[in-house]
């Protein structure tokens, strides 16, 4: 996936380049009266376009599979539900190098049908994170900083009903609709 936005950003910035150039171009056929660029503006409408998709594709077709998990770490130890019908296993991701950060994620088993994986949180990762089961089908999760009030990212989720994402992408995702009934993200 960091592939396509790099891929995106590079068009975007060939797009910049042409539309400066078919400026050029317009304003030079105005003045010196030659032919209109036709072809220079294919060009650039086509790298708009190509640009535009690109990020479309990525607020309206996200999925939880472009999660990087070549260098997962894992997270607290696995909790199982009260009656076992559920494990919820935390993962993290970092990312940015020195200087980036860590991503959580938490993932669901239903042992009861041996279901696939299902991410229910995803979120930027806090100093205090803990999982902890309420009841059978409600999942508990704390991820804050206390020496930083706005870090707050805990919240009560009802599995198979609601999910978590920080930046809402799960939220507008048309892929993961069906996947949920209430989506929550970051105010």
């Amino acid at each position: 996936m960091t592939i396509f936005i790099l891929f995106g950003l590079f068009i975007a910035l060939i797009t910049i380049i042409l539309f400066l150039i078919l400026c050029a171009s317009m304003m030079i056929s105005t003045i010196k009266k030659k032919a209109f660029p036709k072809k220079m503006l294919i060009a650039t409408l086509s790298g708009i376009v190509l640009t535009s998709s690109t990020f479309v594709y990525k607020m309206y077709f996200f999925s939880f599979s472009n999660i990087d998990r070549d260098f997962i770490q894992k997270g607290p130890r696995p909790i199982k539900s009260p009656t076992e019908k559920y494990d919820a296993n935390a993962f993290y991701e970092p990312y940015g190098g020195a200087a980036g950060g860590v991503n959580v994620w938490v993932e669901i088993t239903n042992n009861m049908k041996k279901s696939k994986l299902k991410t229910v949180y995803h979120s930027d990762a806090k100093s205090n994170f803990s999982m902890e089961w309420l009841d059978e089908d409600t999942l508990y999760i704390v991820n804050d900083d206390p020496n930083y009030p706005n870090s707050n990212r805990s919240i009560q989720l009802i599995i198979g009903k609601e999910i978590y994402h920080e930046n809402g992408l799960a939220c507008q995702s048309l892929l993961m609709k069906d996947e949920y009934e209430t989506c929550y993200q970051n105010e």
